[in-house]
């Protein structure tokens, strides 16, 4: 359609709905050859959109888990680390948002978010399981001014500090800060991340852990009796601290390998320290996801059950024992040819899981 043709009434036309299953392929290969930062994969809560005009796709979104740090988000927010901790999944991060060539004409992108805020707390708690709060996203001030999202309302809060995700953590110097946008999905959005009474967040699961320093320090002495089942050359990490690091993400809710990872990359200097991480170059690192994985499915599950159950004596809480269960599944293969394996930490009163990851 030529751009003189394209009016507010075909505008109103437009319509945004989930990616389904069989259009994924075409969604990744769009977004790899025509967005800057290329393809990004969906791990955890994510959920792709495209925008549709008379069965022509228009633009694409991705929504996907919110930043774990972001200065000027919580501090907008009002709360601190330990009271967002275990409410991060009621914010939404737009991690992608691609207008396709071709369909760069005024108001189409405030539009297509617009559509997109309108649906997606339905569509998240339908998927998830649990409200959606707040979007954010983060826009690189060297290529774009953010425009689409300020016509569409978007609150603009400030810059980031600057710190590149790289694969063994952030980059030690501030590099390119990002402006800081976000858009309530509710009034009382604020008052509601903030609000002290969980239940009413209708989170699902129990309450997450969340370690102090002491208990930092004690993970991975629990595991100092277990033999390290992998050969003594190459090893970078001592199995306790691998085994540690492990057990305090899925303690504080991580699931599946990545996100524990995740979660180690983004331990400061001080918890690396307090985790008696291996110092390299004057700075503490972190097991890799490829360590943490093969230290996991090499140990029998039995022995990390014992091992937590020492620790949660000296720290866990009172009236809630907690126990590491694993498990191998017969003739579950993933995509890559490997096992299926499964491990829980699981309250022995209340029966609650606390954690799973694949």
């Amino acid at each position: 359609m030529e751009l003189a043709e394209f009016t507010n009434e075909a505008l109103m036309e437009i319509r945004v709905r989930p990616v389904e299953r069989r259009e994924e392929g075409r969604y990744q290969a769009q977004m790899a050859r025509h967005h800057y930062l290329g393809a990004l994969a969906k791990i955890g809560e994510t959920v792709w959109y495209v925008a549709i005009w008379r069965e022509q796709w228009v633009a694409q979104l991705s929504l996907s888990a919110a930043a774990l740090k972001c200065g000027v988000r919580d501090r907008w927010i009002g709360w601190d680390f330990r009271s967002q901790y275990g409410r991060l999944n009621l914010i939404a991060n737009n991690s992608r948002f691609l207008i396709l060539p071709g369909w760069r004409r005024p108001n189409i992108g405030s539009r297509v978010l617009s559509l997109t805020e309108r649906r997606v707390g339905a569509d998240w708690r339908a998927r998830f399981g649990h409200p959606l709060f707040l979007l954010e996203t983060f826009v690189d001030p060297q290529r774009f001014h953010g425009g689409v999202y300020r016509a569409a309302n978007w609150m603009e809060l400030g810059l980031t500090q600057g710190y590149r995700r790289i694969q063994k953590g952030y980059s030690a110097e501030a590099d390119g800060p990002k402006r800081v946008f976000v858009r309530p999905l509710r009034r009382d959005a604020r008052a509601q991340l903030t609000h002290p009474d969980r239940d009413r967040l209708q989170l699902p699961g129990a309450p997450k852990i969340m370690l102090t320093a002491e208990q930092m320090r004690q993970l991975p002495q629990c595991f100092k009796t277990i033999p390290d089942p992998r050969r003594s050359q190459g090893r970078r990490h001592r199995l306790p601290v691998v085994l540690g690091i492990a057990s305090g993400a899925i303690l504080c809710g991580m699931r599946g390998y990545k996100a524990i990872s995740d979660w180690a990359d983004a331990l400061g200097q001080q918890a690396r320290e307090r985790f008696d991480c291996r110092r390299e170059n004057g700075r503490y690192v972190v097991p890799s996801e490829f360590v943490i994985r093969d230290c996991l499915v090499r140990i029998a599950p039995g022995a990390l059950d014992r091992a937590l159950s020492e620790w949660n004596q000296a720290w866990g809480a009172k009236e809630e024992a907690l126990a590491m269960d694993g498990k191998t599944m017969k003739n579950a293969i993933d995509d890559e040819g490997r096992q299926t394996h499964i491990m829980s930490v699981i309250g022995h009163e209340s029966k609650h899981c606390y954690a799973q990851k694949k």
